[in-house]
């Protein structure tokens, strides 16, 4: 497989070795001061860039027929027009906060503990994330996807970073180096405590899952997601 990788730092890099590894090509690498691109010379495109340009990096692989996955996060704001053009164009696009392997049955887990709390009012409920310095955005993406799978099965309205309003779920962010993404979900009472939590070892994990989900968005058409990757339902 021809895969272009939009974005070619750290994220970059790795994803290009296991790629490697698993026997395809890179045939572009896009990065800042990047303006020569040929979208003849690839099959399908991974972007791992930056907020400002993973919207155009989308639009201009959807225009060109390219199939092409964003781990991306801080730009969607714009992701429904996104999913205008995929659409308008019969093209196959991947979103997620997170392509971890694991990361993904833990967003399942989160869903279906929400689904049992959803009437114990006795817990309150607490997010918290850590990650690297150099990450930009907080909180994550991946904590807001964990909010998200809870508003939608519980009484929370809304998600606030340090913010614990009655129907509002608090988001801790913590920025110490070399950690590569620990997330955790609380439910406190007076009586006990229930968690649970994924730790990332590594990045490679997340770089794994790109490359999958690479693999398998090929000759598909349409929006899809790591639940359809992995066939979770």
């Amino acid at each position: 497989m021809k895969i272009a990788l939009f974005g070619y730092g750290k994220m970059g890099k790795m994803i290009e070795r296991i790629a490697l590894q698993r026997g395809h090509v890179i045939t572009t690498k896009v990065d800042i001061g990047t303006t020569d691109i040929d979208f003849s010379d690839m099959e399908v495109a991974i972007d791992f860039s930056t907020p400002d340009s993973a919207f155009g990096n989308i639009c201009s692989c959807l225009e060109h027929g390219i199939p092409i996955i964003s781990g991306t996060t801080g730009w969607l704001m714009d992701y429904d027009k996104v999913v205008d053009l995929c659409h308008n164009k019969n093209g196959a696009f991947i979103y997620a906060s997170n392509f971890s392997l694991g990361v993904n049955l833990f967003f399942e887990l989160n869903t279906y503990l929400a689904k049992m709390m959803h009437n114990l009012k006795e817990y309150k409920i607490a997010l918290e994330e850590i990650h690297h310095t150099q990450k930009l955005d907080a909180p994550s993406g991946t904590a807001i996807t964990l909010a998200k799978g809870i508003i939608e099965n519980t009484d929370y309205q809304d998600w606030k970073l340090d913010d614990d309003g009655k129907k509002t779920i608090p988001i801790k962010s913590k920025r110490i180096d070399a950690v590569p993404g620990t997330h955790t979900v609380s439910y406190h009472s007076e009586v006990d405590s229930i968690e649970i939590r994924h730790t990332a070892h590594n990045r490679e994990g997340f770089a794994l899952g790109a490359v999958i989900a690479a693999e398998w968005i090929l000759g598909r058409t349409g929006i899809f997601s790591m639940k359809d990757v992995l066939n979770l339902g």
